[in-house]
């Protein structure tokens, strides 16, 4: 793939595709028809520390760079993109610490990870989606403690969090001023998890509802200061959307390459379908959406890394990638053409798979708005 990437890290995806090749891509098979959450094969994930990917080197992590963990990223989210959305949204859930939190949050956030745990982001509401400011969770002072109550939903690892960072109303009268982010540690009293979904694709990845009811937290917990948390939300999402653009490319690239493999070996009219200039413009064209999405993605990160702005960028491989995710996984399916509509066949998963990333960590219709306001300014 077109990474530049270190030594350290094209030794690690050699072994991560090893892994993604002979232990998750065909087990998933199984598992997206039955929607379990495939314990066995995270905890072999978790023996390679995969889920440490993102902890920065002083806290005990691998050290690569961001433009290093997309490559690994992309070569898991090629074999499902449910496995790897569970190991990104850990970093997610990892990412309002690490901007906002205090020495000792960011060491026991980190450590959670590095001990082989998982962490879960909660944002969003039953009300309030798109519009974070309609949130209705609510954490009120009480002494040396919090008091938070109220419901996230479509959480990402919710069932299987070892921590959460939970946005909710230290003052509800001050809109998003008065939102603000709370750590808090799975198994504390009052904090359960609900509903969990059934969902469409990346059905490998754990989504549920988490419920706050009386969950009684220190004030020690809170991220930041009161009123912070719209702000730490928005800046977390700006990094994170990057990666969800990074494994929206890696379910294209799977795309292109069955759409490849099938087109060979596919014979009509007396030789193979890939020898038509029709099918061939075809992949000519999902693979420069794909390098395209891939460059962006790269591009984003390494404004990252240098510690540069990058919302639009982020913004951009977001919705470019999950754009031509579905665009390339549904001309798969073309290039498959009957077969490509069955289930004995990969290609209907990747489609299914890829239509969450036009809608999570912000909707493309949002990220358009964020591109829009970078580009044009005030006026």
């Amino acid at each position: 793939m077109s990474y530049l990437i270190s030594e350290a890290a094209q030794d690690l995806l050699g072994d991560v595709k090893d892994f993604c090749e002979n232990e998750v891509k065909e087990p998933c098979k199984e598992f997206d028809r039955s929607g379990e959450w495939p314990k066995e094969i995270y905890d072999q994930a978790i023996e390679m520390q995969l889920q440490t990917l993102e902890v920065p080197e002083e806290y005990g992590g691998p050290g690569l760079s961001r433009v290093d963990v997309a490559a690994l990223f992309e070569e898991m989210a090629k074999a499902d993109a449910g496995f790897a959305t569970t190991i990104s949204a850990s970093g997610l859930g990892m990412k309002p610490v690490l901007i906002a939190g205090n020495e000792a949050q960011k060491k026991r956030a980190c450590q959670l990870i590095m001990d082989g745990g998982f962490g879960a982001f909660c944002l969003t509401e039953p009300g309030a989606g798109s519009d974070a400011s309609a949130g209705k969770t609510t954490a009120v002072k009480d002494g040396d403690s919090y008091i938070l109550n109220g419901r996230k939903c479509f959480i990402t690892n919710g069932g299987v969090a070892s921590f959460y960072c939970v946005t909710a109303m230290t003052d509800k009268s001050a809109g998003v001023k008065g939102m603000s982010m709370f750590f808090i540690e799975a198994g504390t009293p009052g904090l359960s998890t609900g509903h969990e979904e059934d969902k469409m694709g990346i059905r490998t990845s754990n989504t549920c509802d988490v419920v706050l009811d009386d969950c009684r937290i220190p004030a020690s917990n809170l991220l930041g200061a009161e009123g912070q948390g719209f702000t730490i939300a928005m800046k977390t999402l700006d990094q994170a959307r990057a990666w969800m653009g990074c494994i929206a490319t890696g379910i294209a690239q799977r795309a292109m390459e069955e759409a490849i493999a099938y087109g060979k070996e596919r014979v009509q009219f007396g030789k193979p379908i890939l020898k038509n200039q029709a099918l061939q413009f075809k992949v000519a064209d999902m693979a420069i959406k794909i390098e395209t999405a891939r460059q962006m993605v790269a591009h984003a990160l390494t404004l990252m890394d240098q510690g540069l702005p990058c919302s639009k960028e982020s913004a951009i491989a977001k919705c470019y990638a999950s754009d031509i995710a579905m665009e390339v996984a549904s001309e798969a399916i073309q290039m498959f053409g009957g077969y490509g509509y069955s289930r004995e066949y990969p290609v209907e998963k990747l489609l299914r798979d890829a239509k969450i990333f036009q809608i999570f960590e912000g909707t493309n219709e949002v990220q358009r708005i964020v591109v829009a306001n970078n580009t044009i300014g005030k006026f």
